[in-house]
């Protein structure tokens, strides 16, 4: 089945009942992300340049999500990627080595809502399918592209092709018309240096706000009538296998989960470190005389002992890892704001050493593993296992772990009644009429 004709032809009843829950908790998920990220320095920083260097044009307004304000989809795309950006939380994929939801939910959202100004509804199944189109065809360009660019890449590199694909089915857009888009996105898409924002944390993440610009910006060029076709990552022979089992295989089904706010490769270091705490709970700040982390070569680069932001925390692994072990948690609250400069959290810090393990760095990126020994005070010494992320397919978190992460997130910024409408909307959004009541919820401040 060719790319267009799978955009144009898919039903929602066609997606599996397991692919359409992913769907539907990854909607719920990044949800919960951007609410958790709403009051960063990044998200207001973002939203602020929006509305000041995108107002709003006559007939294309959509607003600002979490925050109301009136804007060009192409500013509420910047913005939208750049919130769910700025809270390491949202959802990714082995292959591609990237994530695909933080720039086309934002950019979806954007179009939609900009449907809605222009007086069109769209329905809960409708805006799910083009959903899935989005996160499908995002995540099979992330692989083509990583299978043939040279240099590691952020993620906006690939994610703007998924939104074009998803606007491609919410615009009905011709194939002429879909397959410049096509060609414009991925010409303009970022290719971001993505181990040097590991190495020197910033506000600009995995840019995945320029992904979903560079896909809304597309769609709008080809529009009128500028040209851009092909796209190789699409149409080269050579990656026909990233494309050619289109609506029999799901590349969504293969997507990883995070339970921490922190970046995926310090992930199987918390999971073990947690599996630990909950083993021997005489583990604790106090009592902790070192820890050691063995990991694959990415995750040790992260490092991160004293972050001086809320990004080189986030994107570090001792001090997450010493929160966890400092305070038995890892949210919002403290991997930003006033925790960065915690001495409880600082005081375990600097009691952990990171380094390369051999035998896990050749198991990545198919698998991202680590291994952590701790050195009580007391004179023990427990090492886990080799130990897999939590939230990998393997380690599927449960919907209750989902519920709870959506509240430790969104409940930094929200009440409890505002979240329970956000999840009651979301969970019953196959069966609505139209989206207007989530619009409404997600548009406000």
């Amino acid at each position: 089945m060719s790319l267009f004709n799978f955009i144009k032809t898919l039903n929602y009843g066609d997606i599996p009942e397991h692919t359409r829950y992913l769907v539907n908790i990854s909607l719920l998920d990044i949800l919960g992300v951007m609410a958790g990220a709403r009051d960063s320095e990044t998200s207001c920083n973002i939203r602020n340049y929006a509305a000041q260097y995108y107002p709003a044009l006559e007939g294309m307004n959509t607003r600002l999500m979490f925050d109301g304000r009136p804007v060009n989809p192409l500013g509420a795309a910047w913005a939208g990627g750049f919130t769910a950006d700025s809270l390491d939380a949202h959802e990714g994929h082995f292959t591609s080595k990237g994530h695909a939801g933080a720039t086309v939910v934002p950019a979806l959202f954007a179009l939609a809502d900009a449907c809605r100004d222009q007086g069109r509804e769209i329905s809960g199944e409708e805006f799910l399918t083009a959903l899935a189109i989005g996160y499908e065809t995002g995540l099979r360009a992330g692989v083509a592209l990583m299978d043939t660019a040279a240099e590691y890449h952020a993620s906006g590199a690939f994610s703007g092709l998924g939104v074009v694909c998803a606007a491609a089915r919410l615009l009905d857009l011709d194939e002429e018309t879909f397959l410049h888009a096509l060609g414009i996105a991925e010409y303009f898409g970022p290719r971001c240096p993505m181990m040097r924002l590991v190495d020197f944390p910033s506000m600009l993440r995995d840019a995945h706000g320029a992904g979903g610009y560079a896909g809304v910006n597309a769609v709008f060029m080809a529009q009128c009538g500028i040209t851009g076709a092909p796209a190789e990552t699409v149409q080269q022979d050579k990656i026909n296998y990233c494309w050619n089992d289109l609506g029999k295989r799901w590349e969504i089904d293969a997507q990883y989960f995070k339970p921490w706010p922190v970046c995926r490769w310090a992930q199987p270091s918390l999971t073990a470190a947690t599996a630990m705490m909950s083993q021997h709970p005489e583990i604790n700040g106090g009592n902790v005389e070192h820890v050691r982390v063995e990991t694959f070569h990415e995750s040790m680069r992260l490092q991160g002992h004293f972050p001086a932001n809320a990004d080189e925390a986030q994107y570090g692994l001792a001090f997450p890892l010493a929160a966890l072990i400092s305070r038995g948690q890892v949210g919002p609250e403290e991997v930003t704001g006033d925790a960065i400069r915690a001495e409880d959290i600082l005081q375990v810090s600097r009691l952990i050493e990171i380094v390369e393990a051999d035998d896990l760095s050749e198991r990545f990126p198919e698998e991202i593993l680590s291994r952590v020994t701790i050195q009580l005070k007391d004179g023990q010494t427990l090492t886990s296992p080799i130990t897999q992320a939590k939230g990998d397919p393997a380690t599927a978190m449960t919907e209750q772990e989902f519920l709870d992460k959506f509240r430790l997130l969104a409940g930094v910024s929200f009440s409890a009644q505002q979240q329970d409408q956000i999840i009651s909307v979301v969970q019953n959004l196959p069966s609505a009429e139209q989206c207007s009541e989530l619009f409404d919820l997600v548009m406000q401040a």
